[in-house]
């Protein structure tokens, strides 16, 4: 009985993650996309890989490791990324190459724990990791976005459209730009454990581009990404407790295959070829 409560105690504190994960990242993802900011986030879930690792081997916790990294890394990419241009993506590749490097040389350093659950939990993901803590985090972390979300909705909507345009009404368009890339790493580094540093930023970027494939309109975007992000994570979470399978890598191909459906039968694809499948902002 004791066995069985645990079981489902361990079920139901990783369907909640689950489900917050979902909908913290999906939700940040509308924001990344539309403002053209993927090779930054991307650089960011690397960023928190490395902290986990570097956590794992100097003794403490993953995702306080993974949350100083990203958020770090998010602080340092907003305005250096801002001055270089052209030159950002040279700049994101070098650092994206270098963290993952980090990443794996900290788990090196730590060879008693590099084939510990923890340690691959931080590559791959895994339910079995995640702890009431983690669900609250992702809990508190869900209710900054929404009040994000909806405290700024003018603001946000605003710079979505045109930055340049924001700015001349009066619009803190950099004060937008810096929260998005920071409640970015804040998704990243919570979600970590639970989908793994190689594949977290896929459930970053992958609803919300399913959710733009059927419309332009931001304020249905908003909500249609979440509820993307949030069916597809509890999908892929259920395969991978019936299958026994990897949860973070097994949630990212149920979402890539919902993607690459959504592609074929985007009605923007009908109309107006790939192009109008692209958000506007990342091509301009």
């Amino acid at each position: 009985m004791a066995m069985s409560e645990l079981v489902y105690g361990l079920l139901f504190t990783s369907m909640v993650a689950v489900i917050l994960a979902g909908f913290v990242c999906s939700t940040a993802g509308v924001y990344v996309v539309r403002m053209n900011l993927t090779a930054l986030g991307f650089t960011m879930s690397h960023a928190a890989f490395a902290g986990a690792a570097f956590a794992i081997w100097r003794g403490f916790n993953p995702t306080v490791g993974a949350l100083i990294f990203a958020v770090a890394t998010a602080l340092i990419l907003g305005p250096v990324a801002e001055k270089a241009r052209l030159k950002a993506d040279v700049m994101l590749g070098f650092l994206f190459s270098l963290l993952m490097a980090m990443g794996f040389m900290f788990l090196n350093f730590a060879p008693g724990e590099a084939a510990s659950s923890v340690a691959l939990s931080i590559i791959w993901g895994s339910i079995f990791t995640v702890s009431a803590a983690d669900a609250l985090a992702l809990a508190v972390l869900a209710t900054v976005v929404v009040l994000f979300t909806v405290g700024f909705h003018k603001e946000i909507m605003a710079t979505l459209f045109n930055r340049k345009l924001a700015e001349s009404t009066g619009v803190h368009t950099r004060a937008i730009y810096y929260s998005v890339l920071f409640l970015t790493g804040l998704a990243v580094a919570f979600s970590l454990e639970l989908v793994g540093g190689l594949l977290v930023f896929a459930l970053i970027i992958n609803p919300a581009s399913t959710a733009y494939q059927f419309s332009n309109d931001m304020k249905q975007i908003i909500w249609m990404s979440p509820i993307i992000g949030i069916v597809t994570s509890m999908v892929g979470f259920v395969i991978s407790w019936v299958t026994d399978l990897p949860t973070g890598s097994t949630i990212i191909i149920v979402s890539a295959i919902t993607l690459a459906v959504a592609i074929a039968i985007s009605p923007k694809r009908k109309r107006g070829g790939l192009k109008g499948a692209i958000p506007q902002a990342a091509v301009q």
